[in-house]
């Protein structure tokens, strides 16, 4: 008898056991299915967000500069211009540049013709990221508009140099080493390790 009643009380203990982990099984299911949710939400909200960088980007272009420049701007026209970008976040320390003269800068060749059409469907920051990592080190933005429009990169504005400084420097993933310089931040972190 006694064997009857721990059986039966074992058994009631199962079901329980039972009842509560297909309870737990179905509130999993509903949140996997919420997660699903969520993240395609989220990547419908980054592709959107995307957009409206690029537009924003290219209306700042054209914005900031209203008449067509046949030479590319100075360090200092970059400087200025990604100060008024700055407008959002407090400014970042000061860093004392080395000064380049004019002459060494890189020249921007407006005769370019894309040779492939890589960057036809990237933004500025991951076209730039592929850019830099080929060239494993910083890289002027005159450079890098040098080599964004030979990969097929459409530019809008009447300025992409400024264009190039101000979304390279809204993005974390790089870094400004100098004037108009850039180079990726990643790249900081692998060296000082």
């Amino acid at each position: 008898m006694p064997e009857d009643n721990l059986l039966a009380t074992l058994e009631q203990s199962l079901r329980q056991t039972r009842a509560t982990r297909n309870r737990l099984a179905q509130r999993l299911a509903d949140a996997e299915l919420e997660a699903e949710k969520l993240r395609t939400e989220l990547s419908e909200m980054d592709a959107i967000a995307n957009q409206m960088e690029t537009a924003m980007l290219r209306l700042l272009s054209s914005v900031l500069h209203s008449v067509p420049s046949a030479s590319s701007p100075s360090d200092a026209e970059i400087e200025v211009a990604l100060r008024r970008d700055e407008v959002k976040a407090p400014p970042p320390p000061q860093r004392a540049y080395p000064s380049a003269p004019r002459s060494q800068l890189p020249p921007l060749h407006s005769e370019i013709e894309a040779s492939s059409d890589r960057f036809y469907d990237r933004t500025i920051p991951q076209a730039t990221a592929v850019i830099l990592r080929e060239v494993a080190g910083p890289l002027h933005v005159n450079e890098i508009y040098n080599r964004l429009v030979a990969g097929g990169f459409q530019f809008t504005g009447h300025n992409p140099t400024i264009s190039v400084a101000v979304s390279l420097n809204r993005n974390r993933r790089f870094r400004k080493v100098a004037p108009g310089t850039f180079d990726l931040t990643i790249r900081d972190a692998a060296q000082a390790s």
